[in-house]
């Protein structure tokens, strides 16, 4: 089910009314309900991928009990183990057995000799990348002892496949939202205002941001080669705007749906385009899965407790890995190689500047020229593109038919007032300066983006772009 559709805007108020019917001291009662909530709006888009999600759940609710009452070290290794093999099975299996078998058939063949490899016609489960690694972060936490495993398997599924963030994040720690399934909740004005806001904020900059850059975004890199370098600059920053936009607004819409089922959910961006370094930027932007991979990757690996070469070396590797999890294309795994030499190159080399205007745009530079391997339907394209930008400037496409031209500037132009309203102390002092309360200001300024979804809005604009990840 997608939070942009009709199915959606009847499922949560349903929902969300029947919840809070229910008495706040039978919070079993409650976390039922969000578990059947979790499964039709999974189950809405393909029903026999619950299967798969129940059994995840059901390996790591076991694994995580059997940790509990074991204490052999061995035993505690095969049931970590277990989890391990189960999860990043299904997650291999289903989203990168082509990828490999079509790389290891291309590398054959380059070489001269013939390997014919099975492909298979396997549709990737939505979320599958976001609650593995939700359901992985459980078990290794409670190997590690940081954890008290659960023995309430409702809280505990209803945990798994939460729906707000299910297919798309934030990817939560147990440590932080299992205990809020145990804990009654209670509906405040505070919850309800602040969740409002962040989801018709949310709504903006999916239905207005995103998907009004989207149409010039694919016009030109659904057809690199009728296109020149200035083009491709224009669509890269636009693109730049669009995944920020989908991504960050997903986030936003899952975070407030959850304060109105009485839910914290972590932040997952924190305006990663004034980050000074790259650094910055990746302790910025989808914040939930950075650190995941510092926590359970990089850290483990040694972290910067090790060589300064080993060390150089484990951050090459993260950032691959992590380009590899957003994809099965070799796309996203350069992408995540330049993302990885970006941050060698700053730690071994430069600092970030001190000059706050040159950091944030060097860093938006840096971060641009990679959006391009992410951004293009194969290394081919890529590739044209940056040597297109370097060789053949050209002439900037743009489309004849105004109404379609006009709605994508307005919504990049309001996304930068939006982009200053990060900055409340700039906002406060040199935007808003009519004499009103608070409360009517903000009044004013959401009704205001209300009024830009409805006017500006593509309603009719499908899928997130991470539900492909």
């Amino acid at each position: 089910m997608l939070f942009n559709s009709i199915d959606f805007l009847i499922f949560l108020p349903l929902v969300f009314l029947v919840y809070w019917l229910i008495p706040a001291k039978k919070v079993w009662l409650q976390n039922i309900l969000i578990l059947v909530a979790s499964y039709v709006f999974y189950g809405w888009w393909d029903w026999r991928f619950l299967f798969l999600i129940l059994f995840s759940t059901l390996v790591d609710f076991f694994v995580g009990r059997g940790l509990s009452k074991e204490l052999r070290v061995g035993r505690r290794k095969l049931l970590l183990w277990i989890s391990l093999s189960v999860n990043l099975g299904f997650l291999g299996f289903f989203k990168y057995y082509n990828f490999f078998v079509d790389s290891f058939a291309d590398a054959f063949t380059l070489m001269g000799m013939a390997f014919q490899g099975t492909s298979l016609q396997v549709i990737l489960p939505v979320g599958i990348s976001f609650y593995t690694f939700q359901t992985l972060s459980y078990s290794i936490d409670v190997y590690k002892r940081k954890l008290q495993p659960t023995s309430d398997f409702i809280a505990f599924s209803s945990f798994v496949s939460f729906f707000p963030q299910l297919v798309a994040g934030p990817i939560e720690r147990a440590s932080h939202l299992l205990p809020q399934f145990y804990t009654p909740r209670k509906l405040t004005y505070q919850l309800m205002a602040s969740g409002l806001k962040l989801i018709i904020m949310g709504f903006f900059m999916k239905l207005v941001v995103a998907d009004r850059a989207a149409i010039y975004v694919n016009a030109v890199y659904n057809h690199v080669p009728n296109h020149q370098g200035i083009t491709f600059v224009a669509a890269t920053l636009m693109f730049a705007f669009q995944i920020y936009g989908d991504f960050a607004g997903y986030s936003l819409i899952a975070i407030g749906t959850a304060r109105w089922f009485g839910f914290d959910l972590m932040q997952n961006f924190n305006r990663p385009y004034f980050a000074r370094s790259v650094g910055e930027f990746w302790k910025r932007w989808h914040i939930s899965l950075s650190s995941w991979f510092r926590d359970y990757v990089y850290i483990p690996l040694g972290g910067n407790r090790i060589s300064k070469i080993k060390w150089l070396t484990n951050l090459f590797f993260t950032f691959l890995l992590s380009g590899l999890w957003h994809g099965a294309n070799w796309t996203f795994v350069v992408w995540g190689a330049l993302n990885g030499f970006y941050l060698i190159f700053e730690a071994a080399v430069v600092k970030p500047s001190k000059n706050r205007f040159l950091g944030i745009l060097s860093t938006f530079i840096l971060i641009n020229f990679s959006w391009i391997f992410f951004r293009a339907n194969n290394l081919s394209d890529a590739f044209l593109i940056v040597h297109t930008i370097f060789t053949n400037p050209g002439k900037l496409f743009l489309p004849t038919d105004a109404d379609f031209v006009a709605p994508i500037y307005a919504g990049m132009a309001i996304f930068i007032l939006l982009l200053i309203e990060g900055n409340k102390e700039i906002f406060k002092s040199k935007i808003l300066l009519w004499p009103m309360n608070q409360k009517w200001q903000s009044m004013l300024y959401y009704g205001l983006i209300v009024i830009a979804i409805l006017s500006l809005g593509i309603f009719n604009s499908g899928q997130f772009i991470y539900f492909q990840f």
